[in-house]
């Protein structure tokens, strides 16, 4: 099913899935009404016929035409509508020095891939960079799904209706673009723009879509062009195949390419034969030119395939141009397909494609358009503003909103496959991110004599910081185990670290190659006191680093303070979803480092599971639910600030949450006595210099939406 990926149980998560299940009926009534028109075609695709047999000649006509004035440079629309189809072949013909026959034409201008080469590939990067996930918001500013939607002008975006039911769930949403990883595997920098239906506000439910009003358009989306709508013919026939840029389940953006084939066109939809998944309603589906032909919006399984639908482009435009509109709507309409869109060109933002940390289109580090500034306490931070959003009271650790693979049983032993995230120094950019990722991969090299390692430094900020004291766990505390520029607590029992403590140093910090991915058990303690290969064999659970691999990297042991990461102590279990996917801890590891490079700052940061006594079991140990990071920087007056953050992987770990129900990615400010007492740990001297020290543990919780949410100073 295309369907809005869930997020925590409201009024209107109850409204967004109602209206799901409602295009969801009117799909499968369409598609089960075509079986017999679709039966042939998909029988002549499945003999290898030609594309022309399974299409009328006036669509075989106009495909190739357009085709051709595209292969050559041409205005695909400026054929005239009433061209004869035997002159538009032979024009066709003409231009590519091909013979006029229909079924050479279309086979060689549509199925061969020397026509695809690198101009396709430059079309799909700037095609998807108008692609974005929407972020369905209540009145109260509580996320209660996700979409896929997409800049159709300078001022518009373009989703589903069952996306944005009304303008009111519209002006309380937001669209992230570049919520997606770069060439060097690290995340971009996210915009996120607001909608202003109050100014724009098109909807059909019959049609399924919704057409709002970007927040701060065209400055706003200038960085990300737009993707030209066409109601022009001959932009996809059966059998050709079709691709979709989305946000499944709310996840980073993802393409499904060309392996999606169009088996029907019905008057007002397109029906095609792909792998998208709940999450990629409101995504754009694209021809082998980039542009868009339908609005994907349902799927349906029929035996073991599932026939994907989506709104004809070419409806959406009819409806929208007899729409009753002011004079500033009706040049927003005027707009789409007629102006001139940026397309042509690559527009690099995000982290590196300036040096900068990434920027939003008003040139301001990280801010939105939603009534923020950009501040500087001891880190740069943005700062939100806006009045009258209700303080959010929530428990650490909230579900997340899509269910995982689930983590497959125990199978015989084999060669551990350890895998560990790449990453690149914040500020390369993404030519020099790409050679370094092409370059050998030096191999890992820990040195056996651990005696010189000085672990975490209490007094590194130039202030006293100790060690957190184990605490309530003192009965099964490791001795710390000290590495290059980061300690290591172990819980003896749950075989996983009670706490990992790293010393950054952003004026000397290094960029080296990542090592092969070979982890490593520490012989300081019994084999029987680690998590080792086996728990991570054959499912969706990775080696989560509690230190990142690049946080210890500096100074003159930049190199084996990285390949120290890779002990086993070091690891946690988080699911693939989780460990890389769509939620603000990676993100906010990756936003302490950036920082702390780019500012030269100090930094000192304590993470580590959670280790509850009702923590699921799997192979032996109990999985960690949740995760808790301290951080502590000083600023330029010298004062110390130190902040906590939670987040948990509940619904990743089968078993754990009822069935369906899915909560939001969300990570969460709380106050470090919070963390302290989740953990046990003493963590008394971070606490005394917490911004959040003076509040009531009833309200502890804080979710972060973006980093504008971070309070870092009093």
């Amino acid at each position: 099913m295309g369907t809005v990926a869930a997020a925590e149980p409201s009024a209107l998560a109850d409204r967004l899935r109602e209206q799901e299940r409602y295009q969801q009926e009117l799909a499968t009534r369409r598609v089960r009404e075509r079986d017999a028109e679709r039966a042939p075609a998909l029988e002549d695709l499945d003999q290898g016929a030609e594309i022309a047999a399974a299409n009328d000649p006036v669509r075989v006509a106009k495909r190739v035409d357009r085709v051709s004035r595209y292969l050559t440079g041409r205005d695909p629309d400026s054929v005239p509508a009433d061209a004869p189809p035997d002159a538009l072949l032979a024009d066709a013909a003409a231009r590519l020095d091909l013979p006029d026959e229909p079924g050479v034409l279309l086979e060689r201008v549509i199925n061969q891939p020397d026509f695809l080469a690198v101009r396709y590939l430059e079309g799909g990067h700037v095609a998807q960079r108008t692609v974005g996930r929407v972020v369905i918001r209540d009145a109260a500013g509580r996320t209660a799904g996700y979409g896929t939607g997409f800049l159709v002008s300078a001022h518009l975006l373009l989703t589903n209706h069952h996306v944005l039911p009304s303008a009111d769930v519209a002006a309380a949403s937001c669209v992230e673009l570049d919520f997606q990883r770069g060439l060097d595997g690290r995340r971009r920098a996210v915009v996120e723009l607001g909608f202003d239906p109050g100014r724009f506000f098109v909807a059909d439910p019959t049609l399924d879509f919704a057409l709002v009003q970007i927040a701060g358009a065209p400055a706003s989306t200038a960085p990300f062009g737009w993707s030209r709508l066409t109601e022009a013919q001959g932009t996809v026939v059966v059998g050709e195949s079709v691709s979709i840029v989305q946000h499944p389940r709310g996840r980073e953006k993802e393409v499904v390419l060309r392996e999606n084939k169009l088996v029907d066109i019905p008057e007002q939809v397109l029906h095609y034969l792909t792998d998208t998944e709940p999450g990629s309603s409101g995504s754009p589906v694209f021809n082998d030119q980039w542009e868009v032909v339908a609005l994907h919006h349902a799927s349906v399984r029929l035996g073991e395939q599932f026939v994907n639908e989506g709104i004809r482009i070419s409806r959406i435009l009819r409806h929208v141009r007899a729409a009753q509109l002011d004079a500033e709507g009706r040049a927003r309409v005027a707009a789409l397909g007629t102006a001139a869109s940026p397309h042509g060109r690559v527009v690099e933002t995000g982290p590196g494609a300036d040096g900068t940390a990434g920027r939003t289109p008003d040139g301001t580090a990280g801010g939105t358009t939603d009534g923020t500034v950009t501040v500087d306490v001891p880190v740069r931070i943005t700062v939100h503003v806006r009045a009258g959003v209700p303080a959010v009271v929530a428990r650490a650790g909230a579900e997340v909103p899509a269910p995982p693979a689930p983590i497959a049983p125990p199978v015989p032993e084999a060669p551990p496959a350890d895998v560990a995230p790449a990453a690149a120094p914040p500020g390369h950019d993404g030519a020099t991110a790409a050679v370094a990722l092409a370059q050998p991969v030096e191999e890992l090299a820990v040195d056996p004599d651990y005696a010189g390692r000085g672990g975490y430094d209490p007094d590194f900020l130039g202030v006293s910081l100790p060690l957190p004291g184990v605490g309530t766990n003192a009965a099964v505390a490791s001795a710390e185990l000290r590495y290059h520029h980061f300690s290591v607590v172990m819980h003896r029992e749950r075989r996983l670290a009670l706490l990992a403590a790293v010393n950054l140093d952003g004026a000397r910090a290094d960029g080296p190659l990542r090592s092969d991915d070979r982890w490593i058990l520490d012989p300081r303690l019994p084999r029987e006191e680690q998590t080792g290969a086996e728990v991570y064999r054959d499912n969706a659970l990775d080696r989560g680093h509690l230190v990142r691999r690049l946080d210890p990297a500096w100074g003159p042991q930049a190199r084996a303070a990285n390949d120290d990461t890779f002990h086993y102590t070091n690891s946690a279990p988080q699911h693939h979803a989780f460990n890389a996917g769509s939620t603000l801890w990676l993100g906010l590891e990756e936003y302490v480092l950036g920082t702390a490079w780019r500012d030269r700052l100090r930094v000192s940061v304590v993470s580590g599971p959670v280790l509850a006594p009702d923590d699921p079991p799997y192979r032996g140990v109990l999985l960690p639910r949740q995760f808790y990071k301290v951080v502590a920087v000083v600023g330029g007056a010298g004062d110390l600030s130190v902040t906590g953050y939670v987040l948990g992987q509940h619904a990743f770990l089968p078993g754990v949450l009822t069935e369906g129900a899915f909560g939001p990615f969300r990570t969460f400010q709380v106050p470090v006595s919070l963390v302290a007492a989740l953990t046990g740990l003493d963590l008394a001297a971070h606490a005394a210099a917490d911004p959040l020290r003076h509040l009531e543990a009833t309200v502890a919780a804080r979710p972060l939406r973006s980093y504008a949410d971070v309070e870092l100073g009093p």
